[in-house]
């Protein structure tokens, strides 16, 4: 190995090290451009989690790079799993599956044109060496991202094949879900479409051997009441939902994670009609509300019965290829079933590892206009805890990533009268998506406000009773933002508990 390379390589990952935009504990794009960079491509097999990631390599195009762990904290780096080449000219978005006898397959779109999707599959113990499908594309595209076909009957068939889904076995035979924005954008685009052609959906194929595929139809029908004919369905996962942060046992429901590209990550709640295969959704939330930064989910099911979700934030900054790297995850979410029949999140348990200098404040009572910084809290790399008694009116929360005398902060707080959830990052720093972002919260009669908020340099995820998130990007501009400030506004707020820790490094660089 030439000195040069190793010395280059050693101040490359020192360059990084100093960056003050690159997390510590949330999942980095190693180097090159992670734009796009959807999670990919993630499953559990041989007591690990593996995922994949998308991102543009220089030189070669897009491929999905990959990464195991046996923790959901720390990650191992594999080889790249799939790239250009072998009948394609890159790999964009898809899903994976394992097989009752341990292969791994990952369903992939084809780059670039009328290809289609593509399968890969790996059968050795570490998934290291993955072999691109002699078939592919197993679901052939006319045209960039869909396929205009004539049925047995005649009838002509118009279908998505772009962005393929998880894979999933039922009764001896495989399934896949296919993304609609291309058939969207040329037939439900116009003022005078027809409404079937408008808004989100998905198609399914089934198949006995996953080399030739069948069109089933459309594998539910949307609610006008809940998305708009703007939207499409891409990136989709779709999986048995526990009832349970913990796993165990399905609820009998299922979860279809999803984005539009115009409105982010989004998904439904329901159930799974296994004899005439159909999804029928009971419920839909979203998971960003001002913007599409939240994006590009990806959800495996565990060992132990956990959904486990990530998803891209797709907030970069003005000028970031000097920097060498870009592509930054959302924490590991496990989401499950709530006694009410819609979703709950929060991030996994094993983040508490990196907890460290635990600090707590009991019954901090704050008046209308006080505030109280929070001292010693590691303010670029924490976790704070905080049990609020019931809110009223008025709104409380805390600022974080905030400068001493408050020009730059990021407010993070429950709006009482307006019964939401509130990121303000207008005045969050010198770059990137200064938004202020309401996700709704309807608190019950007496309920407490509980709120966990992780902050990571660039990053900040608030989650509010385990039925709520908001996840953003921040770029302060000031050394010196590194105040944790409790405040109240417009009424009286009670602090019953607060709790900070600082949170390690995980990432290796």
């Amino acid at each position: 190995m030439p000195a040069s390379v190793v010395q280059s390589t050693r101040m490359f990952r020192e360059k990084l090290l100093d960056d003050p935009y690159r997390p510590r504990y949330h999942f980095c794009v190693p180097e090159d451009m992670g734009v796009p960079g959807d999670p990919n491509g993630c499953f559990y097999a041989n007591g690990r989690y593996h995922l994949m990631y998308l991102y543009n390599r220089n030189g070669v195009g897009f491929c999905w790079g990959h990464i195991s762990s046996q923790d959901l904290v720390h990650w191992r780096h594999h080889p790249d799993a799939i790239g250009p080449g072998d009948g394609d000219e890159g790999c964009f978005s898809g899903g994976a599956f394992v097989d009752d006898d341990g292969t791994a397959y990952l369903s992939y779109w084809m780059l670039w044109g009328d290809k289609g999707i593509g399968l890969a599959r790996s059968t050795d113990r570490h998934y290291e060496r993955w072999q691109k499908f002699d078939a592919n594309p197993v679901i052939k595209s006319t045209e960039w991202g869909l396929t205009e076909t004539t049925g047995a009957d005649g009838n002509r068939r118009i279908y998505g094949s772009s962005d393929p889904s998880n894979i999933w076995k039922k009764d001896g035979k495989y399934y896949v879900l296919t993304g609609n924005l291309l058939v969207l954008n040329k037939y439900g685009r116009k003022p005078d479409s027809l409404e079937t052609m408008q808004g989100d959906w998905l198609d399914l194929l089934e198949s006995d051997d996953l080399t030739s595929w069948t069109y089933k139809g459309r594998f539910y029908e949307r609610n006008p009441e809940w998305t708009e004919p703007s939207e499409d369905n891409m990136c989709p996962s779709f999986l048995p939902l526990p009832a349970s942060p913990d796993g165990g046992p399905a609820s009998g429901k299922h979860l279809l994670l999803f984005i539009s590209h115009n409105k982010g990550c989004q998904y439904y709640v329901g159930d799974y009609d296994t004899k005439n295969d159909r999804f029928i959704p009971n419920n839909h939330g979203r998971m960003t509300w001002v913007d599409n930064t939240y994006f590009a989910p990806e959800a495996l099911v565990d060992d132990r019965g956990r959904q486990i979700m990530w998803a891209w934030l797709t907030d970069n900054p003005g000028g970031e290829s000097p920097r060498g790297w870009s592509g930054v995850y959302g924490l590991p979410r496990t989401l499950w079933l709530g006694d009410d029949g819609t979703l709950r999140m929060r991030p996994v348990k094993e983040l508490e590892m990196l907890r460290s200098d635990e600090q707590t404040w009991s019954d901090v009572a704050l008046a209308d206009g006080q505030v109280r910084k929070l001292e010693n809290v590691v303010g670029d790399s924490c976790e704070l805890e905080i049990t609020l008694a019931h809110p009223t009116a008025g709104r409380c929360g805390m600022r974080v990533r905030s400068s001493p005398g408050g020009e730059e902060q990021t407010l993070l707080y429950y709006d009482a009268t307006a019964r939401q959830l509130v990121f303000d990052a207008t005045r969050s720093g010198t770059d990137g998506r200064r938004a202020v972002e309401r996700a709704p919260l309807a608190l019950k009669d007496g309920e407490p406000l509980q709120l966990r908020v992780f902050v990571d340099r660039s990053v900040i995820e608030v989650y509010a009773n385990d039925r709520q998130a908001i996840c953003r990007r921040v770029y302060p501009g000031r050394d010196d933002s590194l105040d944790v400030v409790l405040f109240a506004d417009g009424a009286e707020a009670v602090f019953r508990s607060v709790k900070a820790w600082e949170m390690m490094s995980s990432n290796p660089y």
